[in-house]
């Protein structure tokens, strides 16, 4: 937009565009090694102690060695997405003029799949930088039922992972969101409705109804993230192939009686949905 060598100065052409000069001046630094360093051991404590703030982290920070103030461990957690889980009036941003749906799951006895499936997102550190992780579980089971990989935080990626879910193993009765903007749109409860499948949307405080896709987050990361520091997307997105299919099908639970999530999800299928799935 700008032209260095143009017949107009730099400042002329920033007054005509409407940007200010400081703003075409400016070149990113992108984020220090430290920076990174700091964002990969505030996702493990953040796994760890999910109750814990910017002002508890940055104490354990600091005795480990790391010479971090707060204020800097707040605006990491922001660049990262992730905050302390508690009781609060206001959980997630939802999306502009988006529809929030009714909370279906109190009392709610989950005994059987596909009654209820949830989903979230998550950023998992590279060797540079983060990518943002969603996945697709079925919450009697523990299955992963789809996953997607993306450089940004937009709801396409989260679509394509809900279409594969519905694609191989039907609708779920009951889909549970948050109130977060990209499961707000209409890129994303458009497909739901089309399957006849009820939304369920998490109400304020309801950060629990999460806890069991959180599990999954953890697992993910210190089972297989953690242990390789892939180098960037092709390489996570190998790994990680393998990984859900060994969480699938050989992984056991200790909530599932210490069976995988795919022998519980197959076993409690009727035989014609297990066929087909």
């Amino acid at each position: 937009m700008i032209e260095r060598d143009g017949k107009l100065t730099v400042t002329r052409q920033a007054q005509l565009s409407g940007l200010s000069r400081a703003s075409v001046y400016y070149e990113s630094r992108g984020t220090t090694e430290r920076d990174l360093r700091l964002m990969r051991r505030l996702d493990e404590l953040h796994l760890r102690w999910l109750f814990c703030g910017s002002r508890k982290l940055a104490h354990a920070l600091r005795l480990e060695g790391y010479d971090v103030g707060r204020r800097h461990v707040r605006t990491l957690m922001r660049k990262m997405g992730i905050e302390a889980a508690y009781r609060k009036s206001h959980t997630s941003i939802p999306a502009r003029e988006a529809t929030i749906y009714s909370y279906l799951l109190t009392g709610l006895q989950i005994e059987r799949p596909n009654q209820v499936w949830s989903v979230d997102i998550t950023n998992l550190p590279m060797a540079h930088g983060f990518l943002c992780l969603t996945g697709i579980l079925d919450v009697f089971s523990r299955k992963a039922l789809a996953w997607r990989l993306s450089n940004t935080m937009t709801a396409d990626f989260c679509v394509e992972a809900l279409e594969e879910a519905l694609n191989r193993f039907g609708p779920p009765e009951i889909f549970n969101t948050d109130q977060g903007s990209r499961f707000t749109s209409e890129a994303w409860t458009s497909v739901p409705k089309q399957s006849g499948v009820a939304i369920c949307t998490d109400g304020k405080g309801r950060w629990i109804d999460n806890a069991f896709i959180e599990r999954l987050w953890r697992a993910v990361k210190y089972e297989d993230v953690y242990l390789h520091a892939y180098e960037g997307g092709s390489q996570a997105r190998a790994g990680l192939t393998k990984y859900f299919v060994f969480y699938n099908s050989q992984r056991v639970h200790q909530g599932l009686d210490y069976q995988t999530p795919d022998a519980v999800y197959f076993a409690a299928l009727p035989n014609t949905e297990r066929k087909a799935a």
